[in-house]
């Protein structure tokens, strides 16, 4: 990619709408806008101000009437030189004031282009970068604080504190290779080993912040699951107040898995109805309970389904007849309360809670709407439970997860070689094994494949 040229591209969305923002970057750019801009010379004002104009073509026919900011580099997106035109939202006149732009000499800005220039330019790192697109794509509020907190710099500088705390680590261990033949030790490896410890603590608490990050990025994955008409697609409909899913009296009505979202409390979940689990004859039905299972096995929240009934026992045993991964979270729901005793409900609920060993179970009525705000809570709670409480920052990239798993393995062959006493070069390769998984993070080391891999996900005119 060619990055001292000048570009340009629609910013904004494509499409008819109010208003539209063009943006170009680059060196010449100024000079490059100012050729079809009508109004202020553009390369006599200050950087930062914006001005009402005219753009019009070679032939000097007006274009669209507009608003023209300057930005001079460095203070602007990429740190380069900068003009952001503001014109109305006709596809029509996009079209065109790119057209005459493309002619004056830019060209068109590839997918994610302005944010890697602002990253090779130093106006962001690789961490920062990649949480532009976690903001753009955000829906809910947690996915926006979580890439808020990442575009601020908080993986930034939680990743910089350990790098420099290794590189610290690093230079002590080098000293002594250089002095190997005098037999000379320049670290303490009692304080080594407690600061190797430290940052493995701190890598490892990242870590396991990427469960929660995760499923507030994606969205959290919730399986309801149950017998033929138990009400899991009433369920589902209650859930997202909409008629998502069929609901009929004939068992196995539900064939396939019907999925939806919706936030609660800031938090995006995926609910999705599966086909009654049974014993099947029809080819189709039984294609759908496959199915079921293999949304069952990727759920992170099941809740299961049973008709409330005062048979604690026998409500446990058609529990327990699901085959569950042992980390997921289940949720047992008696549903049709509005058809049971009443003053039997709590007990129910407390016997079959105890009997499958404190499993949070909630009577509710999924054609009523009884106990789902209960519902709604405890869900919100079993996510919440993921959050560690180091006040660190949260993991929400995969590629970021992998290089700090990648960096716990070196640092966990860092505190066997002191422990073992292996020879301090051995330990120092490790070391900078570490310091290079950690570099990946924030993009001071890098690849070209690595940025284009990372760029090329992002939307043209970001």
């Amino acid at each position: 990619m060619q990055m001292d040229d000048d570009i340009v591209a629609l910013a904004t969305p494509a499409g008819q709408g109010a208003i539209a923002v063009i943006r170009c970057s680059g060196p010449q750019v100024i000079d490059l806008a100012d050729g079809v801009f009508f109004g202020k010379n553009l390369k006599q004002v200050a950087g930062g101000t914006t001005h009402y104009g005219k753009i019009k073509d070679d032939e000097g026919n007006i274009i669209d009437e507009c608003m023209a900011t300057v930005f001079q580099a460095p203070r602007s997106y990429t740190r380069e030189n900068a003009v952001e035109i503001s014109c109305h939202g006709s596809p029509f006149i996009v079209q065109e004031i790119i057209r005459v732009l493309l002619a004056r000499g830019m060209r068109l800005a590839l997918p994610g282009e302005y944010t890697q220039r602002a990253f090779l330019n130093g106006q962001l790192d690789l961490s920062q970068a990649e949480a532009v697109a976690d903001l753009i794509a955000s829906q809910t509020r947690e996915q926006h604080r979580l890439a808020l907190t990442q575009l601020r710099g908080g993986v930034t500088h939680e990743i910089k504190s350990l790098r420099k705390h290794l590189l610290e680590f690093a230079s002590l261990i080098e000293l002594e290779n250089d002095f190997g033949e005098e037999d000379v030790a320049f670290a303490d490896r009692d304080r080594l080993r407690s600061l190797a410890e430290s940052v493995l603590h701190i890598i490892n608490a990242l870590k396991d912040s990427f469960r929660f990050g995760r499923a507030i990025k994606e969205g959290v994955p919730v399986v309801i699951v149950g017998k033929p008409n138990v009400g899991k697609s009433t369920l589902l409909n209650a859930l997202l107040g909409d008629e998502k899913a069929i609901v009929s009296a004939i068992p196995g009505t539900t064939r396939d898995v019907i999925e939806d979202r919706i936030s609660i409390d800031g938090i995006l979940f995926r609910f999705i109805d599966t086909a009654g689990l049974r014993q099947a004859e029809d080819e189709i039905e039984k294609m759908g309970i496959e199915r079921s299972y293999d949304q069952l096995a990727k759920a992170q929240l099941v809740l299961h389904l049973l008709e409330i009934e005062e048979n604690a026992d026998h409500l446990v045993a058609e529990y327990s007849s699901v085959r569950k991964l042992p980390d997921q979270a289940p949720i047992i729901l008696l549903n049709k309360i509005d058809e049971f005793h009443e003053c039997h409900s709590y007990d129910v609920e407390e016997a079959v809670s105890t009997l499958t060993g404190r499993t949070p179970t909630i009577a509710i009525s999924a054609k009523t709407g009884r106990g789902l705000d209960r519902l709604r809570k405890e869900i919100v709670a079993n996510v919440k439970s993921l959050q560690t409480d180091s006040g660190r920052p949260i993991i929400n990239n995969l590629r970021h997860y992998e290089a700090l798993d990648a960096a716990s393995e070196s640092m966990d062959r860092v505190l066997r070689g002191l422990k073992e006493e292996i020879p301090s070069d051995l330990v120092a390769i490790d070391i900078r094994h570490a310091l290079h998984h950690l570099g990946e993070i924030t993009g001071e080391i890098s690849t070209d494949d690595l940025l284009g891999e990372i760029f090329s996900n992002f939307c043209i005119g970001k």
